[in-house]
């Protein structure tokens, strides 16, 4: 078709996919309800011609990315898991244990070490007794931000543009006590904030309740947090507050942030 005697150009062709993306379509093939697939599972979630993919799946398995059973069911491997746990992990995990052990003691319950991906948390490690409630929490899972205690302690104190982000929504609701609405979801960041502490209580599962804390960096910008998950009857928040808060200051006062290394102010008050 002609327009003023000049011929309609076509439009650019889309970019081809790169190597790298098509690897990277095939480690996001894997999800926690699908950590086992076939060469034919794998090409199709990745989208993918199985030629290509039998041949990329080859070489992944060759460096130890991925892993191929008896039944010819491939796996992540642990190579990957190697390479996964340089992420943020090893001088947090260190840091952190020790606190998160004694928190273990003191309630026999599930204790989180978590950091923030945009607005979903990712959990780096877990500690949690046969019979403590229930939780969905796993190590290298997520989950959103705004209906954990661990989230909402670092939404609390992360970057005013993220906070904005997560108030704008959507807000996912689990139970009807989630936060849904982003003018309640301004009012607990401001709470937390106050108490340096964040409650969850019912919001992912309405017999569960989570108490967080907000762990600093060197450069006294939230790293992580850590939280306490119990049953929601048996347990007061404001008797787990203290012993959260506390276990928060001593991984952040590991971590060298300046401001766990100053008094607390209720301390200078009393002193």
């Amino acid at each position: 078709m002609r327009n003023g005697g000049l011929a309609a150009r076509p439009a650019p062709a889309p970019p081809r996919p790169t190597v790298t993306s098509r690897v990277l379509d095939i480690i996001g093939a894997f999800t926690p309800d699908r950590p086992a697939l076939t060469i034919t599972q794998i090409a199709r979630r990745a989208g993918l011609p199985l030629s290509t993919a039998h041949r990329l799946v080859g070489e992944l398995t060759c460096w130890g990315a991925l892993e191929r059973d008896g039944t010819g069911l491939y796996r992540i491997g642990l190579r990957l898991w190697e390479v996964g746990a340089l992420a943020r992990g090893p001088v947090l995990r260190e840091a952190a244990m020790p606190f998160l052990e004694d928190l273990y003691e003191a309630t026999h319950e599930n204790v989180h070490l978590a950091v923030l991906d945009g607005l979903d948390v990712v959990y780096i490690e877990r500690i949690s007794a046969r019979d403590a409630v229930h939780v969905f929490s796993r190590v290298a899972g997520r989950w959103p931000a705004h209906a954990t205690g661990v989230g909402l302690a670092m939404l609390a104190h992360a970057d005013p543009e993220l906070q904005e982000r997560a108030i704008a929504g959507p807000l996912r609701g689990f139970t009807p006590r989630t936060i849904t609405t982003g003018p309640e979801l301004r009012r607990v960041l401001a709470e937390v904030r106050r108490t340096g502490a964040a409650v969850s209580d019912g919001q992912v599962e309405t017999f569960a309740m989570s108490v967080g804390a907000p762990v600093f960096g060197p450069d006294d910008t939230v790293v992580a947090a850590v939280a306490i998950v119990v049953p929601a009857s048996g347990w007061e928040a404001r008797s787990l507050v203290p012993v959260v808060r506390a276990a928060a200051r001593g991984i952040s006062r590991a971590l060298g942030a300046p401001r766990a290394l100053r008094r607390p102010e209720s301390a200078r008050r009393e002193g």
